[in-house]
């Protein structure tokens, strides 16, 4: 084995590994069922997307294959700043149905 091949199995290991332990504890920090219901969704959807662009990667060949990294570069920040905000709008949601049944039960 060549070390460019090496490096290339050493670095794919460990960017799934990386993957496997950030999909873990993003659904872990939940507060509530429905933020977590919405995470594991979000989470299947990236890791579906980012597979089937490698797998696009790999199967479209040079030098044609570089037209995929265009839309990723777009729209995977895009959709990252859209999940932390839905993300987010649940946990207020979340937190003023708690404030509001605990208002109710001290009335």
């Amino acid at each position: 084995m060549t070390s460019g091949m090496i490096g290339g199995l050493i670095g794919g290991i460990g960017g799934v590994a990386g993957g496997i332990i950030g999909t873990y504890f993003s659904i872990r920090n939940t507060y509530s069922p429905r933020e977590r219901r919405f995470v594991i969704k979000a989470s299947v959807v990236s890791w579906i997307g980012i597979t089937i662009f490698l797998l696009l990667l790999f199967l479209i060949p040079q030098p044609y294959h570089w037209v995929l990294w265009v839309p990723y570069g777009i729209l995977l920040p895009l959709m990252i700043v859209k999940g932390n905000k839905a993300q987010q709008r649940i946990r207020q949601e979340e937190a003023s149905d708690k404030n509001a049944r605990s208002a109710q039960r001290d009335s």
